[in-house]
């Protein structure tokens, strides 16, 4: 077996101890402007702190496991919090590179040059944050050096005294106390002591208790009015590469163009974190400036709506949660309309990992999962992702969204997990789906030569009917697929115009007059017509 390096230990269980409480920090987050969330940003800034560190040889120097934690966490820090840990992580690195040894002495120094780079880092630093955090374990670190305490001892203390802090942030910032909670960013900070410390024990990790008695979200109950306008709309985030950048003038910049300015690096390298109603502008500022790499725009508003609803939902937990796929705005309100709980963006040509499906599991507050992949090339991933999923979980094998349709429509809340899926499943043996989409080059099928730019027709996996006019290609199509079908459902695609669909379901209607047509939006890319015979 190979020997993991004990500098990869250390990181690795501090990180694993954080990801397995980021739904816990994420929680706590209050703040109208949510900037993500907190626990989730702090893990993926751990995650590329820990994946810089694998390409270490085992026996390399404090030096360059210092440089690599830097530049990892520099180059994946996500959100405010992740640009702050970021700066913790490279003020630590900064001192102990440069240590002789790692003694009381320079674990005291590393913590209070940590302290000072992210005080730094912060235009506005505020008290009740992971700012805070840090400092009152950097002055326990100082303090326990001056008393003579043994290395061990320093290293509990320190771990405590995080904990300790993260209590109090509630009496140091209003809304924290408001709410009932403690800092989110400071409670992830404490984790990371946390686990840092029982690898260095050979310790399980041990997180003290810091919840408050009743936490109340005031902020956060209704998506609607959680929004302050005057907020920015939008937490943009970014990589820039020049030469001789003057970090000082940028952070001046981008200061002007928004909020929660953050501009951390070197000459060369600056991460760039600010909230901003034009993060168009501030990208093109910066390329005349050097390259612009990781770029990460989120929409806050929609966060905090997204945010809100889900702590909503954490109050009961329901008998099922129901995840399926799909793209088309169309096509998603339906589907929420006919019971689906969270909808994973993807369909044809963007298929969701396994880990996507899996994420979307664990965020329902329900005791089982039904998985509706609604695309051949996701089931597999669905089938992963149930066997690994915390709840009980089965999967529905749609492969198209007509499919995912008829299987919701027999759900039934009060029946068991295994009598669903078998409902549901034997459902999709009553509807075929057809599709109609543009050859983007020249191929041959069974139907004969297909030249790109022509409109196919497509159902049971084969091209069957090539026509150059979407009407008449879906209209011979739903007549190959019409057999004793009584309903003709036809999902119209971003690129077909409320007048052709029309014009469309009026010729199905002339050529099949004793079927019954309905359609709808749905507004997928690439297939103008999505048809389903019933």
């Amino acid at each position: 077996m190979t020997r993991i390096p004990a500098y990869l230990n250390l990181v690795s269980s501090a990180g694993t101890a954080l990801k397995d409480r980021k739904d816990e920090v994420n929680r706590l987050n209050v703040f109208p402007v949510p900037d993500g969330d907190t626990g989730t940003n702090m893990s993926l800034t751990m995650d590329a702190v820990i994946a810089e560190l694998r390409e270490l040889p085992s026996d390399a120097s404090l030096k360059q496991v210092c440089h690599a934690i830097t530049q990892g966490s520099l180059m994946g820090a996500r959100g405010n919090s992740g640009v702050i840990l970021s700066q913790i992580l490279r003020g630590l690195c900064e001192s102990i590179a440069s240590a002789e040894s790692l003694d009381q002495a320079s674990v005291a120094a590393a913590l209070d040059r940590s302290r000072e780079v992210a005080f730094q880092a912060v235009r506005k630093p505020v008290e009740g944050t992971m700012l805070t955090v840090l400092k009152d374990a950097a002055n326990e670190a100082v303090a326990a050096n001056k008393r003579g305490d043994s290395l061990d001892a320093m290293l509990d203390t320190i771990a405590h005294a995080a904990f300790d802090s993260v209590r109090r942030t509630p009496e140091l910032l209003p809304v924290l106390k408001e709410n009932n909670v403690v800092d989110a960013g400071g409670y992830g900070l404490a984790i990371l002591a946390e686990g840092l410390l029982a690898a260095y024990k050979g310790a399980d990790v041990v997180i003290e208790d810091v919840a408050m008695t009743a936490p109340t979200f005031t902020l956060s109950v209704d998506p609607d009015n959680d929004w302050d306008d005057d907020e920015y709309l939008y937490c943009t985030e970014f990589l820039l590469f020049g030469a001789d950048l003057d970090r000082e003038a940028l952070e001046s910049y981008v200061a002007s163009a928004g909020g929660s300015e953050l501009v951390v690096g070197d000459a060369d390298l600056l991460k760039i974190h600010v909230h901003t109603d034009d993060p168009g502008s501030v990208l093109a500022h910066m390329t005349s400036l050097g390259e612009v790499a990781e770029v990460h725009i989120n929409n806050m508003r929609r966060q905090t709506e997204e945010r809100s609803t889900a702590l909503r939902n954490e109050a009961t937990v329901k008998p099922f949660g129901i995840v399926t796929v799909a793209v088309g705005v169309g096509i998603e309100r339906i589907l929420e309309s006919l019971g689906a709980d969270v909808i994973v963006n993807g369909g044809q040509t963007m298929n969701p990992s396994t880990a996507e499906i899996l994420e979307a599991a664990k965020s329902l507050n329900s005791e089982n999962v039904i998985i509706l992949p609604n695309n051949k090339n996701i089931l597999m991933a669905a089938q992963q992702a149930a066997t690994v999923s915390e709840q009980p979980a089965g999967v529905i094998p749609t492969t198209s969204i007509p499919e995912a349709f008829a299987a919701l429509l027999m759900f039934d809340s009060d029946a068991s997990l295994e009598d669903n899926i078998s409902a549901m499943t034997d459902a999709l043996s009553y509807v075929r789906t057809g599709e109609v989409t543009t050859a983007v080059k020249d191929s041959k099928a069974k139907v004969g030569e297909i030249k790109a730019g022509q409109v196919i027709g497509i159902t049971d996996g084969e091209i069957e009917i090539v026509g150059d006019d979407v009407a008449n290609v879906t209209t011979a199509l739903v007549g190959l697929m019409l057999g004793d079908g009584e309903t003709v459902t036809v999902l119209a695609g971003e690129d077909l115009t409320d007048p052709d669909l029309e014009t469309l379901v009026t010729q199905i209607e002339s050529a099949y007059p004793q079927i019954e047509v309905e359609s709808h939006r749905g507004e997928q890319p690439l297939y103008p017509v999505i048809v389903s015979v019933e």
